[in-house]
């Protein structure tokens, strides 16, 4: 029986060479936030916001054109934590 990730880290890399790691809980959250927020405005230098749902009081705005890659990799949380 496959087993159902728990989250979904997203891994946006950008043009300055810094990476950074959003949270989201389902697969479908991400693409809603890809498709409605990244994508239409991938070419735009005004700044969108990128939702941090696990950090309390804290937000991220970025640059659309400044993702140049992005890596999605589901999180199966467990008893045994691996680093």
């Amino acid at each position: 029986m496959p087993r159902n990730p728990d989250e979904y880290a997203v891994h946006l890399f950008l043009s300055s060479g810094h990476t950074e790691e959003v949270r989201f809980t389902t697969i479908q959250e991400f693409q809603k936030w890809y498709s409605g927020e990244l994508m239409p405005k991938s070419d735009s230098q005004d700044f969108i916001n990128v939702p941090i749902k696990n950090i309390q009081g804290e937000y991220m705005i970025l640059r659309p054109s400044s993702v140049i890659a992005i890596r999605v990799e589901p999180v199966f949380l467990g008893s045994v934590e691996r680093f």
